[in-house]
């Protein structure tokens, strides 16, 4: 399902390939005579087949297409039509809240695969399931964050394969559940919810939690940068966070950078600001994309949390769902997540209007083409990976 980590490869061959020379008993060559070169390779190197089908299908899209693309939505109810719906409008994402879920796994793996259009690239279908606090399925016996952070960091992997294999066969594949936040503070609206109360002991939890949903279901960490730091709960406010840079690199950015190192595919951004880094909501703000991508290293697809909690908050600069998608895109997300209601322009959101908004700021220049066509194809390449 994705590529395994080769970065110690090359010094393992080498440090085999000097063993060989030293230990080897070779015949001693003349030192005078001239180098011997191999000849050039004339095989061309292999192709990568996930990436050569992505720029075949973003040759085929649209604008408007491309721009529904990076769409991710909820419907209410376990009636699989009006997910259909969604996904024939061209999302690449489904969110399951616990109104989708039925009775049972079996019936559950029915609704997603109903949802379902495209073989070529499966819509990704995601979840909240993080155990205890957040918790979707009524039949995840998996333990919770707060268990496992009372147990070794063995116990979070073990916890989490359970969990991805539970999710997996009920047809979800992106998990919305591993929290990297951290925090020490009891009263925090996070605490319940965090897989360790320093940096160093949730760090080793989440690597280790992504390491067991590894190969099953894509992982997420979040609410990044850290809603630990934050006071506050970003389903009602903008919390904010009294930390400068070098604070958050000594602390929050620290489980973060382990989940990514662990391989963990998404990472969700928190409507939640760092002033001192910026003002802006971490879900709107470039800088924190960019420390993200340059500082972390992430590569794989920034989605961003429930973008209705924007407008919720009551807050008139976040009034506008078109704006708000907007400034989203062009600070650097490549998933735009939004839980719907049954009637969605009750908040004056459709896919159309969505993408409309995204595709005139593409053509007035606030959206570089660029910065749309690399979104779309991180997000094609992690649904195309389901098949390849």
């Amino acid at each position: 399902m994705r590529a395994k980590r080769t970065a110690a490869l090359p010094f393992l061959v080498a440090t085999v390939l000097l063993g060989a020379t030293a230990c080897g008993g070779a015949t001693p060559t003349d030192p005078t005579a001239a180098p011997t070169r191999a000849a050039p390779s004339t095989t061309p190197p292999p192709a990568d087949p996930v990436a050569a089908w992505v720029d075949e299908r973003m040759s085929q899209l649209t604008i408007e297409e491309k721009a529904a693309a990076l769409l991710m939505l909820h419907a209410p109810g376990t009636d699989p039509a009006p997910l259909r719906a969604y996904v024939d409008a061209g999302v690449s994402g489904l969110i399951l809240m616990g109104d989708n879920v039925p009775p049972g796994p079996a019936e559950l793996a029915a609704l997603t695969a109903a949802a379902q259009a495209d073989p070529e690239a499966p819509v990704l279908v995601g979840i909240d399931e993080e155990g205890g606090e957040v918790q979707r399925l009524p039949w995840d016996e998996s333990a919770s964050a707060e268990e496992l952070r009372a147990e070794p960091a063995a116990a979070s992997r073990i916890a989490f394969a359970s969990r991805a294999s539970t999710l997996a066969q009920a047809g979800v594949s992106v998990n919305f559940g591993i929290v990297a936040d951290v925090t020490a503070d009891s009263e925090s609206f996070i605490f319940g919810r965090i897989l360790g109360t320093d940096p160093a002991a949730a760090a080793e939890r989440v690597a280790a939690a992504v390491s067991g949903e590894q190969g099953t279901v894509f992982s997420t960490l979040k609410h990044f940068p850290g809603h630990g730091a934050a006071p506050g709960d970003s389903h009602s406010s903008v919390p904010a966070a009294p930390l400068t840079i070098d604070e958050w690199r000594a602390g929050p950015a620290i489980p973060f950078g382990a989940g990514i190192e662990a391989g963990a595919e998404l990472v969700m951004t928190g409507h939640l600001a760092y002033p001192a880094v910026d003002a802006a909501p971490a879900s709107l703000s470039a800088e924190w994309h960019r420390i993200l991508r340059e500082e972390l290293g992430f590569a794989g697809v920034i989605v961003t949390d429930d973008m209705l909690m924007l407008q919720h908050n009551g807050l008139p600069e976040y009034a506008d769902p078109g704006e708000n998608a907007v400034r989203a895109i062009a600070a650097g997300s490549d998933l735009l997540l939004y839980v719907l209601p049954a009637d969605p322009s009750e908040f004056g959101i459709s896919v159309d209007g969505l993408a409309a908004s995204i595709v005139a700021a593409v053509q007035s220049g606030r959206i570089d083409v660029g910065r749309l066509d690399e979104a779309v194809e991180r997000v094609l390449t992690l649904r195309r990976s389901l098949v390849a």
